[in-house]
């Protein structure tokens, strides 16, 4: 009997010893809650056991420096991890597979606990989804753009569309989040328009969110574009929706946007997208670029100025064949200018609120002057100069100043970028006729040319070509640049002047350094220097009609060894307009549609 108490007192100390368990796994829990500026996502979105988990943490506040998995042991594993962007800043990595059971995922600052999420490995793991835009919602969309375009900046992407980069399991961290294989077969192939509404929406049905569209004009020679009201889909915050949905969905989306929708007026409520201040805190990966004459850039990612690098800014856009590349963003690849048809700069899009259940609504420019969950609206831009523009956005991609050699490289670099670029668009039309040898592609009309639909709108180059004389101008104005914005610059010991000269020595030795080479109709290749490239400007200003062969395209003057293999002309009738039109080239100026 003398044993009794000591049996009690053990069951005692048993309870004990559970209820502090359940008290520390409830702390646990409670301390798990996702309530700060540092939010852990993982896909998919119900793990399954044997399977990979790719995880991903993002913060608003400062850099997350590490990741750890506890599991349902309490064993504490560090992972290894990939970090990117600030700000947002985002740290990734991935299990290789998820053995049964609980796990914590940590993220920590310089050894502080920022946040955890819990989830568990299994069959049967329904998880709940985000449903409602905010500040951490934000945060993700401009991580996954950033992720979903990384690669080193020398390294030059480019995609036949949308669809591959999607499809990449390595690329996209919501491929198969839903779990259902959606990903396979994804028909998605938008233009320079739809993409960035495209990736809106693909991540609002991936993450269960609200989204919206307008339908809009196309403005006049005084006034930009006016919208409707808004389309708002609320179908992926009620539940898991299947791809054909989404399909459906985004089919009515690229439908109803157009250049129009991200060229409405700064001051403009009654839009998909609203300007923000022009500084390194509100242009998150994602963020929008419309220039006035229809061209769309998606923010990918800001490569940090160093010792030995310039700074970059990167941005992907989509063609008209639905080509999607990633490139620099300078003066040659991004226009603005101030104009009474067109609200041109960085825009983001407008967030949606909910009111009641099943009820959302977008918010007005004043409700987002000074929102703690959304990007500031701001009418900056709007009172720049292009010149203004162009020099506070290179301070912000190279604050400490730029060398002017190392400037020069830079600029250099980026022109012979999209000289190369502007290769692929020519043989893709040389690709048509191959197949098509005896047609002619019809040519459209007045401002028509820069935007129409069918075979022109695939192989004509009348927007690339406009973008190449302003960045062949950009190029060649860079001397001056120096003179008129020497704060740009470090100068050490030399005058502006001095740095202006040195430029132009420069330039003229390094023209000749670097080339591309063209394919001729033959099936030969032939190479231009830069320098030939930019002694050729006024040739380009009719070089766009994919009716012409790839001589013609390149500039190549009748009577040369390089013109002797043209086979190819665009009709007469063809070649009269583009005279008619040719002043628009020359002075750049695209006119309104």
């Amino acid at each position: 009997m003398r044993s009794l108490p000591v049996f009690f007192m053990n069951c005692f100390l048993a309870c004990c010893l559970a209820w502090a368990s359940i008290a520390y796994a409830l702390a646990e829990d409670a301390a798990c809650e996702q309530t700060g500026a540092t939010h852990i996502w993982i896909s998919p979105l119900n793990p399954k056991t044997g399977e990979p988990v790719k995880i991903m943490a993002v913060s608003t506040d400062g850099p997350v420096t590490a990741l750890a998995l506890v599991d349902n042991q309490g064993r504490r594993t560090a992972l290894q991890s990939h970090r990117r962007g600030g700000p947002p800043w985002s740290l990734l990595s991935e299990l290789e597979e998820a053995g049964e059971g609980q796990y914590r995922i940590e993220a920590s600052r310089d050894g502080k606990l920022s946040a955890c999420h819990q989830f568990t490995a299994s069959e049967s793991n329904p998880q709940g989804r985000a449903k409602e835009w905010n500040l951490a919602t934000e945060a993700f969309y401009s991580a996954w753009i950033e992720a979903l375009f990384g690669a080193p900046p020398e390294e030059n992407l480019s995609f036949t569309s949308l669809e591959p980069v999607l499809r990449n399991a390595g690329r996209n961290f919501l491929h198969n989040y839903l779990g259902l294989s959606e990903d396979n077969k994804l028909p998605l192939t938008p233009d320079c328009a739809d993409l960035p509404y495209t990736l809106r929406a693909y991540f609002a049905w991936k993450v269960g969110l609200p989204v919206a569209f307008r339908a809009c004009g196309r403005g006049s020679a005084k006034t930009p574009p006016r919208c409707g009201v808004p389309t708002i889909m609320t179908e992926f915050t009620r539940g898991i929706s299947s791809q054909s949905s989404f399909t459906k969905f985004s089919r009515q989306l690229v439908n109803a946007v157009h250049s129009g929708s991200a060229r409405t007026g700064l001051d403009d409520e009654v839009t998909d997208l609203y300007p923000v201040a022009l500084n390194r805190e509100t242009l998150w990966p994602g963020t929008v670029y419309a220039d006035p004459y229809g061209h769309i850039l998606v923010v990918a990612e800001w490569v940090p100025q160093t010792e030995d690098r310039p700074g970059m800014l990167l941005a992907v856009d989509a063609q008209p064949d639905n080509s999607v590349t990633r490139k620099r963003v300078w003066e040659g690849t991004l226009l603005f200018a101030n104009t009474a048809n067109a609200g041109p700069g960085f825009k983001v899009f407008r967030p949606l609120i909910q009111t009641a259940a099943g009820k959302w609504r977008v918010l007005a420019n004043d409700e987002l002057t000074d929102h703690p969950e959304f990007t500031a609206f701001s009418l900056e831009q709007d009172q720049l100069t292009p010149d203004d523009f162009y020099a506070k956005l290179a301070k912000l991609i190279n604050p400490a100043g730029f060398d002017p050699i190392q400037a020069y490289e830079a600029t250099l670099a980026a022109l012979v970028e999209q000289i190369e670029t502007r290769v692929t668009s020519v043989n893709n039309g040389e690709a048509y006729f191959r197949k098509n040898p005896r047609s002619v592609i019809p040519m459209p009309s007045g401002a028509a040319i820069f935007q129409t639909i069918g075979p022109w709108e695939d192989y004509s180059t009348p927007s690339r070509d406009m973008r190449l004389i302003i960045a062949i101008s950009v190029l060649t104005g860079l001397p001056e640049k120096i003179l008129r914005h020497p704060e740009l610059f470090i100068l050490g010991s030399q005058s502006p002047a001095q740095a202006k000269a040195q430029i132009e020595q420069h330039h003229a030795q390094r023209i000749l350094e670097d080339s591309i080479r063209y394919t001729r109709s033959d099936g030969s290749t032939w190479e231009l220097s830069v320098a030939d490239v930019l002694a050729r400007k006024p040739a380009f200003e009719m070089a766009y009609n994919p009716n012409d062969c790839a001589e013609i395209r390149w500039g190549a003057q009748p009577d040369t060894e390089e013109y002797i293999t043209c086979r190819r002309h665009a009709p007469a009738e063809q070649r009269a307009k583009m005279t008619q039109y040719q002043t628009w080239f020359r002075e750049t100026r695209r006119p309104v549609q």
